[in-house]
């Protein structure tokens, strides 16, 4: 059992609500945004809708089971009843491989070369859930170490995708994509290095209660960002394409 005081769990329980929340009201936006951009476009909304309504379900179980596995400001963290911080690696399983289809998605590439892209970025992004999910259960430093130096390979494999062979298809997209497309890159390196830092707490002198409640906030924010702002970013560029390609602006 974890003893928070009565801010931390405050903290913890307002954090998830505005997790739940963000995912809800992005899947509703772009949902009703498809007929703003040409039907060309319209998967990459859909998968994005996906991804925050998948991440949205999840947050709703972290919700209840942070809930029913306090005893007032007491949260029972192992045996029958526990927090459940497995929610969050079955959302990233899902969710972080749809998210950058939907990079690819919304560039509209030729079949070909979208196959090739997605038939990397997938496996390698499952690769890298995985292997850091034994880490993230485990109490014994090394094994953290071992586990997440395992999931770093996949992770520095989908930045070179992302970032040498999507960089090449970047020259023929209209003026203001590429540069949008930069930007999102640096967004998912940025939220994802979050990941990383939440999982090593224990490594870097942050335990207990200070570390639970820290994992969670860290967790939850570069969620929001990594799927909301990046669902909205995603929506623009569907929007710049679809201007410039002749539709008209008050759609």
């Amino acid at each position: 059992m974890l003893e928070l005081t009565a801010n931390q769990w405050n903290t913890i329980y307002n954090v998830f609500s505005f997790g739940l929340i963000s995912m809800l009201a992005c899947t509703v936006y772009t949902l009703v945004s498809q007929s703003r951009v040409l039907p060309k476009y319209r998967n990459a909304l859909v998968l994005s809708s996906m991804v925050t309504f998948i991440a949205g379900y999840h947050y709703w179980r972290i919700f209840n089971s942070f809930s029913e596995s306090s005893d007032g400001y007491m949260v029972a963290t192992t045996g029958a009843g526990s927090f459940n911080e497995g929610y969050r690696y079955v959302d990233w399983l899902l969710t972080v491989p749809l998210l950058l289809v939907e990079v690819v998605a919304v560039l509209a590439l030729a079949k070909a070369a979208s196959s090739s892209l997605i038939t990397r970025l997938v496996p390698a992004s499952a690769a890298m859930i995985a292997l850091g999910y034994p880490g993230e259960i485990s109490a014994d430093d090394g094994t953290k170490i071992l586990w997440g130096v395992l999931s770093t390979i996949p992770f520095l494999y989908i930045l070179y995708v992302l970032f040498v062979e999507l960089g090449k298809s970047l020259d023929r997209q209209p003026a203001g994509v590429a540069a949008t497309i930069g930007r999102l890159r640096l967004l998912l390196i940025a939220t994802w290095g979050v990941y990383p830092i939440s999982y090593l707490f224990p490594l870097l002198g942050i335990t207990g209660t200070d570390a639970f409640m820290y994992r969670q906030i860290g967790y939850t924010v570069a969620d929001v960002l990594a799927k909301c702002v990046f669902g909205l970013t995603i929506y623009k560029i569907a929007k710049m394409k679809s201007a410039a390609e002749g539709m008209s602006e008050d759609k």
